[in-house]
Order: C-alpha cells, then sequence, then structure tokens
C-alpha cells in the first residue's frame, strides 16, 4: 500500500468576484467530506459562495471521472482552499470634494477530490 499513489483531481475558478473570507467559511463545511454529501451541502447553503464552490466541486468531479477514471461513489473533498486574487482599487465620492478609497475583492478557489 506504501507504493500505491494516490491521484487527485483538481479544479479551480480564477478571480472570483468575492471576498476569500467568505470562500473560507464555505470550504470549512465541505473539507473532508464525501462528494455526494459535499455537494447537497452546498446546494442547500444560502450563501453566494455556495454557489462558486458547487460548480467548481462539480468539475473537479467531472475532471476525475473523465482524466483518471475514479468512482464517483468513492471520492471525497481532499483539499479545498481560497487564495486572494487581485483586489480592484475604486474611490467613492464623499463630501467636500473628497473620495475615500474602498476595494473589490476577488478569490482564487481550489477544490482537490481523491478516491477514498
Amino acid at each position: 500500500m506504501a507504493d500505491e499513489k494516490k491521484f487527485a483531481a483538481r479544479a479551480m475558478v480564477r478571480q472570483a468576484r468575492i471576498s476569500p473570507f467568505k470562500v473560507r467559511q464555505v470550504l470549512a463545511l465541505i473539507r473532508g467530506k464525501g462528494a455526494e454529501e459535499a455537494m447537497t451541502i452546498l446546494k442547500f447553503s444560502p450563501q453566494k459562495a455556495a454557489r462558486i464552490v458547487y460548480e467548481v466541486l462539480q468539475s473537479a468531479v467531472a475532471n476525475a471521472e473523465h482524466n483518471f477514471g475514479m468512482d464517483m461513489d468513492k471520492l471525497y473533498v481532499q483539499t479545498a482552499f481560497a487564495d486572494q486574487g487581485p483586489m480592484m482599487k475604486r474611490f467613492r465620492p464623499v463630501s467636500m470634494g473628497r473620495a475615500h478609497p474602498y476595494v473589490h475583492r476577488t478569490s482564487h478557489v481550489t477544490v482537490c477530490v481523491s478516491e477514498r
């Protein structure tokens, strides 16, 4: 068993227009769970990040089945993480001719699935 290599199918979305902090809260719900259970959790979660992660998880499962020939019933979420993407810097006009800066944050979401 020590010689057996574990393959992980991966899918990612880059520059998703949502804060990484919000995505990480949703990823914590599915990390280590079976693929079907994780999809069910995401489908019934009200957060915007859940829809984004659901699509990435679907893609990872499809990659596992198509590219590596893995069995979907045995798949589980091996790793799931969200990194900070580029920030869009903007300015909002305020009184007396001034402007306040703010940023729109983006995320790079990655989900890896593997067989148990």
